[in-house]
């Protein structure tokens, strides 16, 4: 059966928070020490893995990262806390959050735009699926991309998270696809793999650095019509 539209995730997926975001500010613990290579990947991890916990809450903790991806101010709570457990300060922890807020701060996988680019002159609808507390919007219109989506659900502006069939439900909806007609890309099996349960394709992709990951999405796109 012809695919109608393609839903994509987007961290780790479409776009990627490298190391290199982190650059304008002076990642160090409470001692003054600068935290070293491995200890900067670690801590990226933990700020962006899409499902797992990676470190024990306490109980209001828990409550602000069960929810983090509904609600702004539950998202700032959670890995503001997250920050802390990772050994980095307060005085340091708001900065760096910051950073992860920022949709300009994002790197876009090498082949993303042109994967965008190719769906829309085939007449395959594009949608983007985030569990995400923040508006991801600026990075695609900051480079024109925003004309190849149909329809951002986000799940701060949804009031559901992946893998709750809703989001993708009101994505495909609005793109006027039913889901045995649409495909799923993402990085996670648990949260994105979500969209099988409605009868959708689904596609892995590994969410490397965006340097070791040129065409993955390319050759997915190559792939919808053998």
């Amino acid at each position: 059966m012809a695919i109608e539209a393609v839903l994509f995730d987007f961290s780790g997926t479409v776009f990627r928070l490298e190391e290199s975001a982190f650059r304008s500010v002076d990642l160090i613990d409470a001692d003054g020490r600068a935290f070293d290579t491995h200890e900067v990947a670690e801590i990226m991890r933990r700020m962006t893995a899409p499902v797992e916990q990676l470190v024990e809450f306490d109980e209001e903790g828990q409550f602000a990262w069960d929810r983090r991806d509904l609600d702004p101010a539950l998202h700032r709570r959670a890995y503001v806390q997250v920050l802390r457990k990772s050994g980095v300060p307060d005085s340091v922890a708001g900065p760096l959050y910051e950073q992860l807020l920022d949709p300009y701060a994002w790197t876009p996988y090498p082949d993303t735009g042109e994967v965008f680019e190719a769906l829309h002159a085939n007449g395959i609808a594009v949608g983007i699926v985030s569990n995400i507390a923040f508006d991801i919007r600026p990075a695609f219109e900051s480079r024109g991309w925003d004309r190849y989506i149909g329809e951002f659900a986000l799940s701060f502006e949804i009031g559901a998270m992946k893998p709750d069939p809703l989001i993708f439900r009101t994505a495909l909806d609005r793109l006027g696809c039913a889901p045995e007609r649409a495909l799923m890309v993402g990085d996670s099996l648990e949260a994105d793999g979500g969209a099988k349960a409605l009868g959708c394709g689904f596609e892995l992709v590994e969410p490397l650095p965006t340097a070791d990951r040129p065409d993955s999405l390319l050759e997915i796109v190559r792939n919808l019509g053998s």
